[in-house]
């Protein structure tokens, strides 16, 4: 492995083309699902060892309710397994679990695993781990200008705006990275990414293993961020 340097403290990830996963190997969509869930583990390992301090996966969509019924059960039941399961690696390794969407809509034994999870690692302080779960970029900012006008307030800054997000705190991506080929961002986190550097792979998710996170990493540091500035020429 080469020296890693300028780690991006916010790394993103859309987890795209599980079914394409599946399909190419002769098998259900749902076996890519679970392939796709299996490989988290490793990225999320990955990124902690090299020092990013949050990782945030778009998992489901509020778009996504209108897949099949059986691949949305599919996802969800792989959810909670997975929260059950990984809370004590979790725990072990000091990474606070967090959810970003609309929880509040989510069926009540999903919604109730979700908050379990988060309150069994609320107390870790190593690294966020946010998973995007019936989430919307423009969900988010709806929801939170109705925070705001329910608060009766007129004007507002930038910064006063991003305290109404799902979870203020959470630093702007530094790098988004999209598999499977496709190069458009599909409504996640659009307020935040105003400046993120994005890279796309065509790399199937359950096959980004952690040389591909890597080399994820190594574009990243050769990039000069200007965040909107206009270099001298």
């Amino acid at each position: 492995m080469k020296n890693l340097y300028k780690i991006p403290t916010h790394v993103a990830v859309i987890m795209d083309g599980n079914g394409r996963w599946a399909r190419r190997r002769g098998l259900p969509r749902v076996y890519g699902h679970r392939a796709g869930a299996e490989r988290v583990e490793e990225i999320l390992q990955t990124a902690k060892e090299v020092g990013v301090k949050w990782l945030s996966v778009f998992a489901f969509s509020t778009e996504n309710w209108q897949r099949p019924k059986e691949e949305v059960d599919t996802i969800m039941s792989l959810l909670v397994e997975y929260i059950n399961k990984k809370v004590p690696y979790l725990l072990e390794n000091n990474i606070r679990l967090r959810f970003m969407g609309r929880i509040d809509q989510l069926p009540e034994n999903i919604k109730q695993t979700v908050l379990e999870g988060e309150e069994a690692t609320k107390g870790c302080k190593g690294m966020n781990f946010v998973v995007a779960l019936n989430y919307s970029g423009k969900a988010e900012i709806i929801d939170a200008v109705n925070r705001i006008l329910a608060e009766g307030k007129g004007s507002i800054t930038e910064e006063d705006f991003r305290k109404y997000f799902y979870i203020p705190e959470m630093p702007d991506p530094d790098l988004l990275i999209r598999t499977s080929g496709e190069e458009r961002i599909s409504n996640f986190m659009l307020w935040q990414m105003a400046y993120t550097e994005f890279y796309f792979t065509e790399t199937l998710w359950p096959d980004f293993d952690r040389e591909e996170f890597f080399k994820a990493l190594y574009e990243y540091q050769s990039r000069e961020r200007r965040f909107g500035k206009v270099l001298e020429v």
